[in-house]
């Protein structure tokens, strides 16, 4: 197995994209508000299996081109940077509507099982993780030391690990907190837009790193 040599800032990246609220944070602390902590672990645990294997599909259609072309490969970064900065943006616009969502799951609390369910397909349909897997991931592989498309699921499993740590935590906060963010509508507001930033922000990075290395 080859180790990417960038992995610490793989790790750095991978957490500032992780704690963004996006749809996967989002729709956990929805679960939270709405029926608990239990749920939104469960929650979590389905959607960090669903992203895992959206990591895997990338990485097989993915590295096998990005380890013949370099212009697939900046292709993919110019890409991915401009749809991050345009999912933040949409973010920031739309916060009120994601907010009144988040605070509207119903009354039946759904079994461990459906909420497993439920997760996996937010996590495996995320367009913030597809742009990272698609976009982020890549630049930091090894391309020179070849196995392109092991270093990515390798990645992805980390990226996974680290996300049912955060999201994990931000079920059990919002479970915790629930009556607080659930009062103050402007809360969750604050909370998407932040999460919006932070996507542009990324995005941004993405770009800029896109015009060093070409």
């Amino acid at each position: 197995m080859v180790i990417p040599s960038r992995l610490a800032e793989y790790i750095v990246a991978a957490m500032i994209i992780i704690l963004a609220p996006g749809p996967s944070v989002l729709f956990v602390i929805a679960r939270a508000i709405a029926w608990g902590r239990t749920v939104a672990v469960f929650t979590v645990a389905g959607n960090v299996s669903g992203s895992f294997v959206l990591s895997v599909f990338v990485a097989l259609g993915l590295g096998p081109i990005l380890q013949r072309s370099d212009l697939a490969y900046t292709a993919v970064q110019w890409g991915g940077g401009l749809y991050l900065i345009s999912l933040g943006v949409d973010a920031i616009r739309h916060r009120k509507i994601h907010a009144a969502d988040m605070t509207n799951q119903g009354d039946s609390s759904p079994s461990a099982l459906r909420s497993m369910r439920d997760g996996f397909w937010v996590g495996a349909l995320n367009p913030k993780a597809i742009v990272f897997y698609a976009a982020v991931l890549p630049q930091f592989i090894d391309r020179d030391k070849g196995h392109i498309t092991a270093q990515l699921i390798l990645l992805g499993a980390i990226f996974s690990t680290l996300a049912f740590i955060s999201d994990g935590s931000w079920g059990l906060l919002a479970g915790t907190a629930r009556a607080w963010l659930a009062n103050d509508p402007s809360r969750l507001e604050k909370l998407r837009a932040t999460g919006g930033s932070i996507m542009i922000v990324l995005g941004l990075s993405v770009l800029f790193f896109a015009i060093v290395s070409g």
